[in-house]
């Protein structure tokens, strides 16, 4: 799009060339990356101010909605779903699809992990009620709950070289949340991505926990999560972590 904003043009471009470069007929599930209003997500939830809206967001939504639905008419996706957005943007994007007759969103793409659940205060209970599944990226919160860079360690090749600071997730309020959750892992018998996986995939709203690897080793660590199962202790231990560290990024 070129930094263009969502539009039922750019959608249609956009669409039309990932078909030709995919060199498919038709995508699984389409989804909006950014909410063309802006968002909270990426650690601009310190700064986020609502008011600075247009009125006319619902309007514009409305056209992407129709195009969206004229997408699955046409056979070229067979669903669509939001990225990084928010209880009010998702409830409104359901709400005119349902007033429209068209399909509504069958996913949202948010950032979700034991140390941004954001997503538990309001979005949870929509996504419940409404049937919209999360599919949650940086489950590991980018690597650090995996706990390779407690103690200001650095491995070599490894994200934060190359991304310093994670993207504001790196810092001096993530670590101590990061040690406790590490520790209580291995006071179970557990790897920490794996646990923290294993809380990702177990909650009620999740459709799938979407993972990243740089080696095999890493992509055999994150399928074994599969494998594990929470105790009511280990998920004890969670609550009580999230009382001490409630927003560490």
């Amino acid at each position: 799009r070129d930094g263009a904003p969502i539009s039922p043009a750019t959608l249609r471009t956009a669409l039309e060339g990932s078909l030709t470069r995919l060199r498919t007929d038709h995508v699984d599930l389409y989804q909006l990356h950014w909410p063309n209003r802006g968002s909270y997500h990426f650690r601009q939830n310190w700064s986020f101010d609502p008011s600075r809206q247009s009125r006319s967001e619902p309007d514009r939504l409305a056209e992407i909605v129709e195009t969206l639905g004229a997408f699955v008419a046409e056979g070229k996706i067979r669903a669509w779903g939001l990225s990084n957005d928010s209880a009010w943007g998702t409830g409104k994007a359901i709400g005119l699809a349902e007033a429209a007759g068209l399909p509504r969103p069958a996913s949202i793409q948010n950032e979700y992990s034991l140390v941004c659940r954001h997503f538990d205060l309001d979005l949870a209970e929509l996504c419940r009620h409404e049937d919209v599944g999360l599919l949650a990226y940086s489950p590991l919160a980018a690597g650090m709950l995996t706990g390779k860079y407690l103690d200001d360690a650095l491995p070599a090749g490894a994200r934060a070289t190359i991304n310093k600071g994670l993207a504001g997730r790196l810092g001096p309020h993530s670590q101590p949340a990061v040690a406790e959750y590490v520790a209580l892992a291995r006071d179970h018998g557990l790897d920490p991505a794996q646990m923290a996986l294993a809380f990702c995939a177990e909650r009620p709203f999740m459709a799938s926990v979407i993972l990243g690897a740089t080696s095999l080793d890493q992509l055999r660590t994150d399928l074994g999560a599969a494998e594990v199962t929470l105790t009511d202790e280990i998920r004890a231990g969670i609550a009580e972590i999230r009382r001490r560290h409630p927003m560490p990024i």
